[in-house]
């Protein structure tokens, strides 16, 4: 945890957003005051911020929050309520709810009671979250990772239904291949639903300095005054951590380059 930091401060980042499952052991209490523990000496050394935790639902294996089954189902959510107090006990913040195995609909089960049983679970934790100063952030996912919330309309139609700032949405470049319009649309449309983006091409490693897909969503972004956190999410293990972190960050200063010549 403190190299991670470290070497994330070190390229000229602002925050670390985590992964439980990397810091947080078998999930006992014990194992997640020791993961707030290292978290907390890593970020009061490094001078981070804590950008949110994500990957909610990898581990411990088994869970599932669309279930029929009432027993796992609610197993599943009482393991979110707790990333939530511990999201709460680094300070608040986001909950990227992306976790496309654990909300699929299962046999006998139809997209649309998965949905709603999403949507109905989501009204439920989202007072406590927000109490918690937190915030799940439902995360739209292409339809080969799941069936359940594909596109930025969908995640928009839930966050209306539960209308509690303890639940909101979120923008994923990577896992935006349902949808028609170009990101740029889809950041004019939703700019009140995303509360936080996470930057990856399109095969879910970093981007290359140079690579001006995004720009024109970024100059939305940056037109509408977004200034919520852009972080980082990449799908490989990368040999040196260093590269992916220098380019990177020449990336962002590229694209912000490129939009203040704009300006």
């Amino acid at each position: 945890m403190q190299e991670a930091a470290s070497i994330t401060h070190d390229h000229g980042f602002h925050g670390l957003e985590l992964a439980p499952f990397t810091i947080f052991g078998d999930f006992s209490a014990g194992a997640i005051s020791h993961g707030i523990a290292l978290a907390k000496r890593a970020f009061a050394e490094t001078g981070l911020e804590f950008a949110g935790l994500h990957w909610l639902l990898a581990k411990p294996e088994g869970l599932h929050i669309t279930t029929s089954d009432k027993t796992l189902r609610r197993k599943s959510w009482n393991h979110l309520r707790r990333l939530v107090d511990a999201t709460a006990e680094l300070g608040g913040g986001n909950l990227i709810l992306g976790s496309p195995k654990q909300r699929c609909s299962e046999s006998g089960q139809s997209r649309e009671q998965a949905m709603s049983i999403l949507s109905d679970e989501l009204a439920s934790i989202a007072p406590y979250a927000a109490e918690r100063q937190s915030v799940i952030l439902l995360e739209a996912l292409s339809s080969d990772q799941t069936d359940v919330v594909n596109l930025l309309a969908e995640a928009q139609d839930i966050v209306d239904y539960v209308g509690n700032p303890g639940v909101g949405g979120m923008l994923d470049f990577h896992n935006c291949t349902d949808e028609t319009s170009s990101y740029e649309v889809l950041v004019e449309k939703h700019i009140h639903l995303i509360r936080h983006v996470h930057l990856n091409d399109a095969d879910g490693n970093h981007p290359t300095p140079g690579d001006h897909l995004y720009l024109p969503a970024f100059a939305k972004l940056h037109e509408l005054k977004y200034d919520r956190w852009v972080s980082l999410e990449i799908f490989t293990t990368p040999e040196d951590p260093a590269i992916v972190l220098r380019e990177t960050m020449e990336y962002l200063k590229d694209i912000e380059s490129l939009i203040k010549n704009r300006s």
